[in-house]
């Protein structure tokens, strides 16, 4: 869900079953065009096929029974579920928090379903660039997607707008991976870039 790829060894040793098992299942996966193979010398890596496959996987954990989820997450990734990746965007209680004072502050507005994004001079300030006109596959995606947290249970925003806000938080150095793939801290530059920019305190959140 990080983005990044990975051995059919490797997941099967995170997820607790035998590297013959994963490689069915990741052959499963891949001929329902849900999982992308690439050779790299010797070994084979897999990785989610595209941002819309993570969005649904993030859809369905989203609807697990909560209780266990929230306890075996915890337990096996620590903090992960206070700030994380979802794939290309941010994701947890701040994600939630951004989402809901961008909803506050009418940069973002719920329509048939959606967002859309308002033009806002706090945008540039975090790394967002509104399309003028979108052409090509950007029409056929929309900018900004609401994706529901599992953690929270609320919205938080996806999509290219979401995508811009996690590579400018990373350029910036607000935010920096912790010790699990897609677990992130906020750093004191980004608690203060975001309390500047959006009034938006995180003291919630650990800080590196």
């Amino acid at each position: 869900m990080e983005g990044r790829s990975f051995t059919n060894k490797e997941l099967a040793s995170a997820a607790g079953i035998t590297a013959q098992t994963a490689t069915a299942h990741l052959r499963l996966l891949q001929q329902a065009g849900l999982v992308l193979a690439e050779k790299r010398g010797r070994c084979v890596f897999h990785r989610l096929a595209s941002a819309e496959v993570a969005r649904v996987l993030e859809q369905l954990a989203s609807i697990a029974p909560s209780d266990h989820l929230l306890r075996a997450q915890r337990r096996k990734a620590g903090n992960i579920a206070q700030l994380r990746s979802c794939y290309d965007h941010l994701a947890g209680p701040l994600a939630v928090a951004m989402t809901t004072r961008f909803l506050e502050r009418g940069q973002l507005v719920e329509e048939n379903g959606g967002f859309r994004a308002c033009p806002d001079e706090s945008w540039q300030k975090l790394g967002v660039s509104l399309p003028e006109k979108p052409s090509g596959r950007d029409a056929r995606q929309p900018f900004a997607r609401p994706c529901m947290d599992w953690s929270e249970r609320r919205l938080h925003v996806s999509g290219a707008l979401g995508r811009q806000i996690l590579t400018h938080a990373f350029d910036r150095g607000w935010v920096a991976r912790n010790s699990h793939k897609r677990g992130l801290q906020l750093t004191g530059l980004g608690s203060r870039g975001l309390d500047g920019i959006l009034g938006l305190r995180s003291e919630t959140l650990s800080e590196a």
